[in-house]
This record gives structure tokens, sequence and C-alpha cells, in this order.
């Protein structure tokens, strides 16, 4: 499951990352920029990057500030540090941006991001669409607009009765306790995530993965959220540019992939004319750690080539 190369790139916002990289033999056709989810890291993408290698793509990933090995001022494990912690999360995606453009001039990137990491990845497009070839969102537990103001309010309500520093008392049972009830029989918390319990077993066992989330980066993350919805993505973004929609029919988080025909249709009514959606049956919410995962990363390398040109 390794990557071929780890190593740590230090950022203008102090952040030591992090970085995954991996690449195919001789000159690669196009970089994915891999962003991962809340509660995770990106050393877990390794397959997917050996995959993406085989069809010709290199892919770089890096843990996110308060995830994995990374480490920035301020921000422990669950925490994205102080403020402004969105646009340091930006700041930092930015940063690898700019070492793919260092190592790969010319190379055209295609943003790629799962869950937190789509959300993330969305918020980075409206900014930096000139600079990439196409879009990959999946499995995205986007909010509206007003949802996301209202759980920044019952945030703030938390921070003044707890402090920002602090795991979320409310935030897990609004989200992650609530997709794990949605699970018939579930034989662990985490059962929403795939339907392989060798996958599950092995996100449990992982040290890195599954930790709380504080007040203060749930905040962020909302943040993220408004960041990625607000407003029309035309606005900044060209309507030509190849943008891919994934989500599971059996994933609680996005109400069986609703969340992504939702942004689509929001999209296609803005006028975006390359746009693919895949809703894939009963699949939960971590596509790449799936039954079918085979299926829809060969689904993904096909789509990442003919958007690479």
């Amino acid at each position: 499951m390794g990557w071929q190369t780890e190593t740590t790139l230090e950022t203008p916002t102090g952040a030591a990352l992090r970085l995954y990289v991996h690449a195919p033999q001789g000159r690669p056709r196009a970089i994915v920029q891999i962003n991962h989810g809340l509660a995770e890291h990106a050393g877990r993408y390794g397959r997917f990057a050996r995959l993406l290698a085989d069809c010709g793509l290199a892919a770089y990933a890096h843990d996110h500030r308060g995830h994995g090995h990374t480490r920035a001022p301020g921000a422990p494990m669950g925490s994205f540090g102080p403020e402004p912690a969105a646009e340091n999360v930006l700041a930092d995606v930015l940063a690898v941006h700019d070492r793919i453009a260092a190592d790969h001039p010319g190379l055209p990137v295609i943003l790629f991001g799962h869950s937190l990491g789509a959300i993330i990845a969305l918020a980075f497009l409206r900014r930096h669409a000139g600079r990439l070839r196409a879009a990959a969102l999946w499995n995205a537990p986007l909010a509206s607009p007003l949802a996301a103001r209202a759980a920044r309010a019952v945030l703030g309500w938390e921070r003044l009765r707890l402090g920002s520093d602090v795991p979320s008392r409310l935030m897990p049972r609004l989200t992650f306790r609530a997709w794990a009830s949605a699970i018939p029989d579930a034989a662990t918390p985490f059962d929403w995530l795939s339907r392989d319990a060798a996958e599950v077993a092995a996100y449990i066992a992982d040290p890195l993965c599954g930790r709380d989330a504080t007040v203060a980066m749930w905040r962020a993350v909302f943040d993220l959220n408004l960041l990625a919805v607000g407003g029309s993505l035309a606005a900044t973004v060209r309507r030509d540019l190849p943008i891919q929609l994934v989500g599971g029919g059996g994933d609680p988080s996005t109400k069986g992939g609703a969340t992504m025909r939702r942004l689509a249709a929001r999209l296609a009514r803005e006028g975006f004319s390359n746009l693919q959606t895949r809703i894939y049956g009963e699949t939960r919410h971590e596509s790449l750690n799936e039954l079918n995962r085979n299926l829809i990363m060969e689904d993904f390398c096909a789509w990442a080539k003919g958007a690479a040109g």
C-alpha cells in the first residue's frame, strides 16, 4: 500500500507537510493532486497512486495540517491550527501545487478530492482554476450555505461553553454517528465507510485515523464549505473545464449520492458542459476502499486520461 516517495514540504504557512509521490516509468501524461478527507491521511491512497501510475499518471498527496504526519504551528492532531485556519489549509494545497509545477513544468494537473478533500478541492478550484486541467470531486458531504452557517452558529455556542481546542461534542453526533446509525446491522461504528470489512478493520486499527476534530477544526470545515458553495462557480471557472462528480448509492454522508447529484444539477444550470457524474450502486463513503474499487479506479483512469488530453 506504500508510496514510492515520502518527503517533507515546508510551506509559507509554516507547515511541514508530509508529501507522498508516486510516478509511472517515463514521462507522465498528467499529475493527479490528491486531497484526503477528515480524520484520515494521504498514506492510505497508495493503492490508488499505483493504479494511476499504471495508467501513465503521477500522483502527489499530502497530509493536511492536523492530520497524519504533517506538523504545523498550533495544529496538533485534530486541529487545523489558529485562524485563518481555512485559508491556511488552502495555502498548503497551493504549496503542493507549486511543488508539482516545479517538478513537472508544463504538465497538466488534475485536482482530486475525497469527502472533506472534495470540499477543499472545490474551494481551491474557485481560486486557481486557470492552473488546473480538470477536477474530480468525490463523496463530498456539502452543506447548503444556510446549513453551514447554522453549524457555525452551533459551534460558536460550543466554543463559548467548552473552548476552541477541545473535541466538539455536537458535530460527531450530527455527522459520523448519524451516518453510522444509517447502516443496518453494522458490526462497527465505521461500517458506513465501506462494505469491505477488512478495509473498515484497517481504518479502525490505524492510529492516524478516526481522531476527534476540535471545535475550531469543525468551524474551519464549515468555513471551507462556505468558500466551496458560495456564489456561482462559473464566475471564476471556465465552463468547459472537465469535472467529475462521484458518489455512492449507499453513502449516508451524501444521502445516497443525492448531494453529488444536486451539485451536478447546479453546475449544469450554471452552464458547465463537461461534467461526468457517477453514482455507484450500493457503494458507501470510501469509494477507493470499497468492494468495487477496481471498477471505480479504472473508470477514473479512463476519465482522467481523456481530461488530460
